[in-house]
This record gives structure tokens, sequence and C-alpha cells, in this order.
């Protein structure tokens, strides 16, 4: 069975779609609950931190509902289209309001918004996990690093499109000197976008017959098939599956700690620790982010020739090595310099390392009808880090000093090192032994 990147792209307009509509979240909503609503930081916050809290429970939820669904279209794609369609209808809501508010406000309006942003991120919650599922629904096992690397390729775009329209509505030119601010066009071109991806997806993608295929594939591969049959016929997992899978979802859980806390609290680092604008220390985050773009698809293509544990492996010690140096940086530096973002850059492809390996790590360890659940299990402890992270870290540089932001970020990559160490399923190699262009043989666009 070939590896189709056309296939893998198309689905992958999912996550576009979804990470098209974050960007947008996270970067609008604080700005309307604080400006136009007036709410003070702390409760803007936790407003903010509502996404992280449900998507606790509704991720692994509708991941194994989804796993059971059984409709013509498949198991993933009708969550995917009425999750779609209602959140671009709810999201329309929300500007609206809010300039009906600025005009005229009331508590009931107030009451209104709150109620739609709770609606949205249920309904956000609903299809995100059957979203990413569908990719290793519909690849097999051994091309998942390559698949996800694309899929994360696909989802940065997403992000990207976004900044980039949105850079040109919101121009300094355009917004200065405003006492309130239009959201309402870029909510319409996101959901504009969104209903695109969906129309891709839905059309594009024959998830029934994909499925079946990849079913096929597994029957012919049983080596592959980590489940058990017990006494009474039930599958379940062997028990050092269990702790595998264990050991690797508190990996996930430390990785994210750490590299969350980087992505909460550098700017605020950089402004008082290095004395550095907020347009460098976002440049160091964008540089990044780049580094990460670019290094998708060649480290997928490299975990498939030395495996995914040992690509996760270069990654943890990549951004260990990182966060140790800007440590050694503060102490002895201290102020601005551009080697930072050569660092910075290489922190985003150590990130990239990991991402690209964890998830497809996780669903090797599961039968087929299970990645939604499995794919939910992902997200509960990746999601609950970044909850727990920015408390954390803050505290202890409250507390303490501000010095202590990348100690801190390479304890706990040190420590997921370690607990991958007990992590002995979910790795492959497809391509060993082939050479340049003989690694290409499998795939077909």
């Amino acid at each position: 069975m070939k590896y189709k990147a056309g296939q893998t792209i198309r689905i992958g307009f999912a996550f576009l779609s979804i990470c098209a509509f974050w960007q947008m979240y996270n970067t609008i909503i604080p700005l309307v609950l604080t400006r136009t609503f007036h709410m003070n930081e702390s409760i803007s916050g936790f407003i903010m931190a509502l996404d992280n809290i449900l998507a606790l429970f509704l991720l692994p939820f509708f991941g194994t509902v989804s796993d059971k669904c059984k409709s013509k279209m498949g198991r993933r794609k009708p969550f995917i289209l009425f999750g779609t369609i209602a959140a671009i209808i709810l999201m329309m809501l929300l500007p609206i309001i809010d300039n009906s508010y600025f005009e005229n406000g009331s508590t009931a309006k107030l009451a209104i918004f709150i109620g739609i942003l709770g609606a949205l991120l249920i309904v956000m919650g609903t299809y995100r996990s059957p979203a990413v599922a569908l990719m290793p629904d519909c690849t097999p096992k051994p091309y998942r690093s390559m698949a996800n690397a694309i899929i994360n390729l696909m989802g940065a775009l997403g992000g990207i499109i976004y900044l980039g329209i949105s850079s040109v509505l919101f121009s300094k030119s355009r917004t200065q000197g405003l006492d309130h601010i239009n959201y309402l066009p870029i909510f319409i071109i996101v959901g504009g976008i969104m209903l695109l991806a969906l129309i891709i997806v839905m059309i594009t993608i024959d998830e029934n017959k994909l499925h079946g295929e990849l079913e096929e594939y597994e029957a012919a591969h049983p080596e592959e098939n980590l489940i058990e049959i017990d006494e009474t016929g039930k599958e379940e997992l062997p028990a050092p599956v269990k702790r595998s899978l264990l050991f690797l979802l508190i990996s996930i859980s430390l990785w994210f700690i750490s590299y969350n806390g980087i992505e909460t609290w550098f700017t605020t680092y950089a402004s008082k620790v290095w004395g550095m604008a907020l347009g460098q220390a976002n440049t160091c985050l964008m540089i990044a982010t780049g580094g990460a773009i670019l290094s998708y698809v060649p480290i997928g293509w490299i975990a498939e020739k030395i495996g995914r544990k040992k690509s996760i492996y270069c990654g943890i010690i990549d951004m260990t090595a990182c966060f140790i140096f800007c440590f050694i940086y503060t102490l002895t530096i201290g102020t601005f310099s551009p080697i930072l973002f050569v660092v910075f850059a290489l922190v985003g492809m150590g990130w990239a390392a990991i991402n690209v390996n964890s998830l497809p790590m996780v669903v090797e360890m599961c039968k087929g009808s299970d990645t939604g659940k499995f794919t939910g299990y992902y997200y509960t402890f990746s999601m609950a880090a970044q909850i727990i992270t920015p408390i954390v870290a803050g505290t202890l540089m409250n507390r303490i000093n501000y010095n202590v932001l990348f100690p801190y970020c390479a304890v706990f990559m040190v420590l997921a090192f370690i607990t991958m160490q007990f992590v002995k399923h979910g790795d492959t190699v497809v391509t060993k032994g082939k050479k340049g262009l003989e690694a290409f043989d499998d795939m077909d666009m």
C-alpha cells in the first residue's frame, strides 16, 4: 500500500481550518474581552483558559464517540461537517454582538456573548479529535510520521494565512486612533476559509473507502498489530504496551509543560531580563515557528529512516541544549543579540522533531477502530500540561526570579527524556536500507 502525500494534504485541510480559527480566536478574543467588555486580566484569562479545560473532557469523549459512529459519510466526516458548520454560524455572531455592545452596552448583551463563546468552544471540541483521527484512519502505521508532518504543515499554513490577512486588515494605519475595531470582516474571511476547507475534505476524501483499504492492509500485516485477544474474545492491549502508552503520555505532558512555558512567558521574560522590545521577542517566537515549519517534512522523512523514538530523542536533546544555552546567556550577556534568532530556530526544529512523531506513536498502539479515542488521550495529556504550566512557571518566576524560566523548561525536557526510556512500543522504520530517491519509492501523490 503506497503512501499518498496528496491524500494527506487534502485530509490536512480540516486541520488547516481548525488552526486558522484558533489563531484568530487567541489573538482577537482577548482584545474584545478587555477593550469592549472591560474585563480585567484575571477574568479574561480564565475565559481564555476555558478551551483547554473543556478540551480535557470533550476531545477524548468525542474521539471515542466518533470511533463508534457508523454513517454513509464515514466515522469522522459527520463530526467535521456539522462541527464546522455550527462553528461558522456561532463565530459570526461574536463580532456582531461586540459591535452592538460598543454602540449600546448592556448586561444582557454581555451574557449573550459569553454564552455564544461557550457554545462555540464546545462545538470546536466536538470535531477536533475526529478531524485529527482522520489521518491515521486513512494512513498505514509505518507512514504516519510523514503524514503527521504534512498535517502539522497544513495547520501552520492555516495560522500563517490568518496572520497575513489580519496584518493587512488591522495595520497601524487602518486602526490608529479608532475607539473600536470592527472584527466582522476577518471573521467572515476565516469563516470562508473554514467553509472552503470543509468542502475540499467532504468532496475529495472517501473516508469509508480509504478506511477499508487500511483494514485490508492491516489484515495483511498482522505483525504491526499490538492488540491481543483474551480468553473471552475481548481485544485489549498487552500489559507491556499499556506501560509504554502510559509513559509516552507522561512524556507528552512533560514536554508540553516545558515548551508551553516558553510560549506563555517568553515575551515577558525577554522584556524584563534581556531588555528586548516586544517586536524582538515576537520575532524570536516567529523564527521558532518558522524553524518548525521548515523542518516538518524533512523530520518526517528522517523518522522513517532512523525511527520515531530516536527522532524524539534528538528533539529533546536539541531543545534542552537551547534552554541551557539561554540560561547561561542570561548570566553572561543578558541583552539582546542576533544569536538568539539562531537559537530559537533550533528550538523550533527540536519541537518539530517531537511533535511530528508523538501522535503517530500513540495511535500506533491501538487498533484502527480506536484511533479517535487514542487521539483524545494525546490531547488530554497535552492540554492538561498547557493548563498547568503557565500557573506553575509564573509562580516560580514570581517567588524566585525570572531567571528560573529556562532551567524550569530544561528540567521538564530532561524528565521527558527519562520517561521515554520506558516507551518500548509505537516506533517504526520503513525505509531502512534504502538510499537517496529510493526512500520515496512507496510514496504517491
